[in-house]
């Protein structure tokens, strides 16, 4: 089940047609008569060029990001017996994202990682992966979704980081993605030459700053990933800059595009939640573990990510927040 949130991107192109007047069944023109052509914006809706930066320029390493509570597999807290009640996990993820977070177009059915990922969530919650709803959104309206209660988790390629421990809580470490840059296939491999050059990366996303100081590039804004896509097909950025993840998705959507130079920083995924779920979170911890155990973590990273990225393993978490 699929809730969708976000905006329905719409790319139109626009035509103007010149009509002939008929006078009693003949044709008649005006020399001094001229059709312009008027301008027609073909980006997607929403880019921000110059890039509306966030706040932190750095993370603030300061609370220890990676630390979550220790797990439990108790069902007893308020949060997660409101979930059971209601017999259906609200889950925020993305469905633009290839290998992460996509709509099967065969099925119809959400797949990727992150949807594997928390379909195991549901599944050890309520016994079936199949009670659960997806609430697709934009990376930008993760946080509020969970502050708001429009959702009960987040699966979305979340970096983990202080700033936004103050508005939300993390599961412990699930996935960690290195930040990379992807460029067309006909362009240099060095990333120094991205210098002063555009460079896009979604909305409200960790990977601005760094597109701004580690690649000296003019960071530009888009609601959705594919947006960025867009305007690299286009020309009109040099490059897009994001995780690994994602941007192997694309290099596999287009061939005509490859991924260059060093990771730009690591990236932990953690899996957020209401700030007041700890319960919840400690469940979502224990299945976690779990899925370390029996190998289900592994058989998920197997079928969507090995191929593009090589053999990965699940991090190891670090626990002992206070709640």
């Amino acid at each position: 089940m699929t809730v969708q949130i976000s905006r329905i991107r719409v790319t139109a192109l626009a035509a103007v047609a010149v009509l002939a007047l008929g006078v009693s069944g003949c044709a008649v023109s005006d020399d001094n008569y001229s059709v312009s052509t008027p301008d027609v914006a073909n980006q997607p809706q929403g880019v921000q060029d110059p890039a509306q930066l966030p706040e932190a320029t750095r993370p603030d390493e300061s609370c220890e990001p990676l630390k979550s509570y220790d797990p439990s597999g108790s069902k007893s807290s308020d949060d997660i017996k409101r979930i059971v009640d209601a017999g259906v996990l609200k889950v925020g993820v993305d469905q633009t994202t290839n290998l992460m977070g996509y709509r099967d177009p065969a099925s119809g059915n959400m797949k990727g990682f992150d949807v594997a990922i928390a379909r195991e969530i549901a599944k050890e919650l309520l016994g079936d992966e199949d009670k659960i709803q997806f609430v697709t959104m934009n990376s930008k309206g993760r946080i509020p979704a969970l502050k708001e209660r429009k959702v009960d988790l987040v699966v979305r390629t979340m970096t983990m980081n202080c700033d936004r421990w103050k508005d939300i809580g993390f599961s412990a470490e699930y996935y960690t993605a290195h930040q990379r840059v992807l460029v067309p296939s006909s362009a240099s491999d060095d990333i120094d030459d991205l210098k002063g050059e555009k460079v896009c990366a979604a909305e409200d996303s960790t990977s601005l700053n760094r597109i701004r100081d580690d690649l000296k590039a003019k960071p530009v804004s888009a609601r959705e990933w594919t947006d960025c896509m867009i305007l690299l097909q286009q020309g009109d950025v040099a490059a897009m800059s994001t995780d690994d993840t994602i941007l192997a998705g694309m290099a596999a959507q287009d061939p005509n595009t490859k991924v260059i130079g060093k990771d730009l920083s690591d990236e932990p995924y953690g899996i957020g939640a209401n700030k007041e779920d700890v319960g919840l979170i400690k469940f979502v911890n224990k299945t976690l573990e779990d899925m370390g155990d029996d190998g289900t973590w592994g058989d998920i990273y197997g079928e969507y990510l090995e191929e593009p990225l090589g053999k990965g393993k699940q991090p190891k978490p670090k626990y002992g927040r206070k709640e």
